[in-house]
């Protein structure tokens, strides 16, 4: 069973979102979650005492917590894209979401959650469940399939 340093929590009922967290696996070792896992919400109610709907990037080695735009930049910091091309997606987040979600019929945008944070004692203690369900990858299977 790998063991993830990173995981990546996403709008599972979204299909491009799952999509794109199923790529994003195969990077540094990014395991990835749906936002409705049970691990993920406990893991944001741990982290900031309420549950976001937002993408969040955890990376319990360095201690931070990325969300929204900050995540877009972090993520496409370590796919190795050019730093405008991080840039961008960071400025654009809001459009691209927005978009994403009338595609999907989501029905809902995301929550203001932009920064990066320093991880919680309490966020580092429900990190170990986030990362073997994430290591399980069926909470991305079953967002992918029930939204195909």
């Amino acid at each position: 069973m790998a063991v993830y340093d990173s995981v990546l929590i996403f709008d599972g009922e979204c299909p491009y979102c799952s999509v794109a967290a199923r790529a994003l696996e195969q990077i540094d070792d990014i395991g990835a979650i749906s936002w409705y896992d049970d691990a993920a919400q406990a893991f944001l109610e741990a982290q900031f005492g309420v549950t976001p709907f937002a993408m969040v990037l955890v990376d319990v080695n360095n201690q931070r917590v990325y969300g929204g735009r900050a995540a877009a930049k972090e993520l496409a910091e370590r796919a190795g894209m050019p730093s405008l091309v991080g840039s961008l997606i960071r400025d654009n987040y809001d459009t691209i979401a927005h978009v994403v979600g009338i595609a999907s019929n989501r029905g809902r945008d995301p929550d203001d959650f932009h920064e990066e944070y320093r991880l919680s004692e309490d966020g580092e203690a429900a990190f170990d469940r986030l990362a073997t369900n994430a290591d399980d990858r069926t909470s991305v299977d079953r967002a992918y399939v029930s939204t195909t």
